[in-house]
């Protein structure tokens, strides 16, 4: 009766989570998704994909969480004040600083793995696209993870499509879209009071003291000695870290009740909303870290589109010697979940519950409407692909997939416009498709903040 009562109250304050690794929050492992696809409409074939890409699973940082975390656990053992379940952790503890902390902050195997699954799935999805010598864009933060994550994609591209010519560079001026805002500084503008007040909300259903009474053997020892608050979040962080790296064959989940790591999760889940969301506590600068990105997306998908449509101008046969321009089918850009969380956002995507733009103060059931595990587990993606018809006149259409699922979006057809120059509105698509210049008006207006 006990654990059916536990576990009752873990539905109710995580309400949609489905297991320990999801509540692992951004450290969520990129699960392979089962989603099936919306067929095109009659005629259409995509000719174009646009794509941001979260690098893959990595180990935690800073190496200094490692350092602490064994520390602790090192000097209680040497004062005899640890548990069998202390024990047990400061083992584990050791090997973490030995064997995860030098590798702080870098691409774990598994996150090889998820960026060449993407990139197998998205050939297998979209073989239009890389077909024969096709013209591949790929950029990357100059983040070392990101470097490697683009790497580790191309590579699997390359396997499965011998023949495509592929630009791939990493630079500090690609930082103006990639990632161009300082992380820390966000974080210091969104800790406005009215959130502050919000995080103690929800932090007051967060009690690490049941943990540590398991870890340690004293409570005096743990009152004296211990920061238990920031003990518990390092467990929490390292913890969920492991899941990127199934070469370790430990976990901490002896250390989690249900209940305990739901409510650690719940106020992880806000606190990324009060930073990157659309979050009315503050001035909303995170979604500013993402404009950059949509603009990017936009301009970028112009001039593919002017060069590759039915209606591009035709070259002139008279210059014979002019190599004729290459037509990108697809550029890929590398980079991080400080991005990724705005640009979901600024989106507006909808899928099921949940709702990416969604302004809402009520933090106590955000995660009802707002998961980030949903927005950025690992090697996260968000992916517009084009289609055109051969019909003279069909609009483009594009689709958006975040996470490789179609997403349902806020962007409505301009039927007055089709009446006028068609007189129907036979034209307008249904989700997931939308047509080009709809969608082109509509986040126009949002990359440019007007």
């Amino acid at each position: 009766m006990k654990k059916i009562l536990a576990l009752l109250l873990t539905m109710a304050i995580s309400g949609i989570a489905q297991d320990r690794h999801q509540m692992g929050s951004n450290y969520y492992a990129y699960p392979t998704p089962a989603a099936k696809y919306t067929k095109a409409p009659a005629g259409y074939k995509p000719f174009y994909l646009t794509h941001y890409g979260r690098h893959g699973s990595r180990f935690h940082q800073p190496a200094d969480h490692y350092h602490a975390l064994y520390n602790t656990l090192a000097k209680a053992d040497s004062a005899g004040k640890l548990t069998e379940l202390g024990k047990s952790l400061l083992e584990h503890a050791k090997y973490l600083d030995e064997y995860a902390a030098p590798r702080a902050g870098d691409l774990t195997q598994l996150g090889v793995a998820q960026h060449q699954g993407i990139a197998k799935r998205m050939v297998k999805n979209f073989p239009e696209l890389f077909k024969n010598n096709a013209y591949i864009e790929a950029y990357a933060s100059t983040s070392t993870r990101c470097v490697v994550s683009m790497a580790a994609f191309l590579e699997e591209l390359r396997a499965q499509k011998p023949k495509l010519d592929i630009h791939q560079e990493s630079g500090k001026y690609l930082m103006a879209f990639i990632s161009p805002l300082d992380f820390g500084k966000i974080i210091g503008e969104s800790n406005t009071p009215a959130w502050q007040k919000e995080n103690e909300k929800l932090y007051s259903h967060v009690n690490p003291a049941r943990m540590m009474n398991a870890i340690f053997n004293d409570s005096n020892y743990i009152q004296k000695n211990v920061d238990a608050g920031d003990l518990f979040s390092k467990i929490y962080e390292i913890g969920n870290s492991l899941q990127g790296s199934p070469e370790i064959e430990f976990s901490f989940d002896d250390l989690w009740t249900e209940e305990d790591l739901a409510a650690r999760w719940h106020a992880q889940n806000a606190w990324w909303y009060s930073v990157l969301g659309n979050n009315p506590f503050g001035k909303k600068e995170g979604l500013e870290n993402a404009r950059p990105l949509l603009k990017n997306f936009l301009d970028v998908a112009d001039k593919v589109i002017a060069a590759d449509t039915t209606a591009s101008a035709k070259v002139d046969k008279t210059a014979k010697s002019a190599k004729p321009a290459k037509k990108t089918t697809a550029t890929l850009r590398f980079g991080h979940d400080t991005v990724i969380f705005p640009f979901a956002v600024l989106l507006q995507l909808e899928n099921g519950t949940q709702n990416t733009g969604i302004e809402t103060a009520d933090m106590e059931n955000l995660h009802k409407v707002w998961r980030d595990y949903e927005i950025s587990p690992m090697a996260a993606n968000v992916q517009f692909v084009f289609y055109k018809s051969s019909k003279k006149g069909a609009p483009i259409l594009v689709k958006v997939m975040l996470n490789e699922v179609e997403q349902k979006l806020p962007v409505t057809c301009n039927t007055a416009a089709l009446r006028q120059n068609s007189g129907t509105v036979q034209n307008c698509p249904a989700a997931p498709y939308y047509r080009w210049e709809d969608f082109r008006d509509f986040y126009g207006k949002i990359a440019t903040n007007k």
